[in-house]
């Protein structure tokens, strides 16, 4: 891609100033609410908000509201990535600043962690119950199972098992079946759950959904449901369940709409309120994958949560390039 030389001049000049360039290294992290680029760089709402305008405004960063918060990360392309990307590149990592940047950075995400961990540990028994009472769990395991496609799965791999529900209403179909989560508690009822429902093919394995150390194009179906709107880089976690499924395979991602339910950041640890169509489809080109369909289940009331269900498909035989 080409950039006129005032292009250019505008994108070097935003990126070139100490604090705009330190929010740059940070976005290239995860995504991050204003206030959270606030506690990192200790500076105030006001200043960071500036910097963060001049930096969407040059094409360096994408703003984009979730709810009551406003989230900014990394712009997906264009001419302000790749300067971004190549300037970036230039810091040494062990630049003192970038690098005490990163251990803040680091704290508030172990916070974030050990307050949805608590969180877990304390709903696991009744988890359940509480995604009930937001959507008819009957109507959208259906749509799971139809999403899923007819006849056996092959391999199956469920990201954030949870309580294995995915492993136990998909299982019977799979040839072999894997589940991993960060919270023990969960993999203990996972556990139970599986064990009663007679699954010896499943096994549960601790495992982080961000590095989960599969091999690529390992898994026939792919599920992730009800995990993202809990993450700090969706992105990056649909990456990751992304090069795992095999040609002909596909991802299926079940999570929300969006909505404006402030209350799920404060009582139940959602980092997200819901996700578009256009984001997840990005997220899925990126990793090869096609959005065969978008599927939504209305709530059960009107002030209820939309369940929608992604299906990414690889392509069974690759592309020929042009002769």
């Amino acid at each position: 891609m080409k950039l006129s030389s005032a292009q250019t001049v505008e994108i070097l000049r935003a990126a070139g100033e100490p604090t705009r360039l330190r929010m740059l290294a940070l976005l290239a992290r995860e995504e991050l609410s204003v206030l959270e680029l606030c506690r990192v760089l200790d500076q105030s709402q006001p200043r960071v908000s500036r910097h963060l305008k001049l930096l969407a405004e040059a094409g360096l960063v994408e703003r984009f509201p979730d709810g009551a918060w406003v989230f900014y990360r990394l712009a997906a392309g264009g001419g302000g990535r790749m300067l971004a990307d190549h300037v970036l590149a230039l810091i040494d990592a062990d630049d003192a600043t970038v690098r005490r940047d990163a251990e803040q950075l680091a704290q508030v995400e172990t916070e974030r962690s050990s307050e949805a961990a608590a969180y877990f540990a304390r709903n696991a028994a009744r988890w359940d119950e509480i995604r009930s009472l937001y959507v008819s769990e009957a109507e959208v395991e259906a749509a799971i199972e139809a999403a899923a496609g007819e006849g056996p799965v092959g391999r199956l791999v469920d990201l954030g098992a949870g309580t294995g529900r995915m492993l136990t209403l998909l299982g019977g179909r799979a040839s072999r079946a894997l589940g991993l989560d960060l919270s023990q508690q969960m993999l203990n009822i996972a556990r139970l759950n599986v064990g009663e429902a007679g699954l010896s093919i499943c096994e549960l394995r601790h495992g982080d959904i961000f590095a989960t150390g599969l091999p690529d194009q390992s898994a026939d179906l792919v599920t992730v449901h009800q995990v993202l709107h809990y993450l700090g880089d969706p992105a990056a976690a649909v990456a990751e369940a992304g090069r795992l499924v095999a040609r002909g395979g596909r991802l299926l991602i079940i999570d929300f709409a969006p909505h404006t339910l402030e209350f799920l950041r404060e009582q139940h640890q959602h980092r997200r309120l819901g996700f578009s169509d256009e984001e997840i489809e990005r997220w899925f080109a990126a990793s090869g994958l096609a959005l065969k369909r978008t599927q939504a289940l209305p709530p059960v009331s009107g002030e209820g949560l939309t369940v929608k269900i992604w299906t990414g498909i690889r392509p069974a035989f690759a592309e020929r390039s042009a002769a």
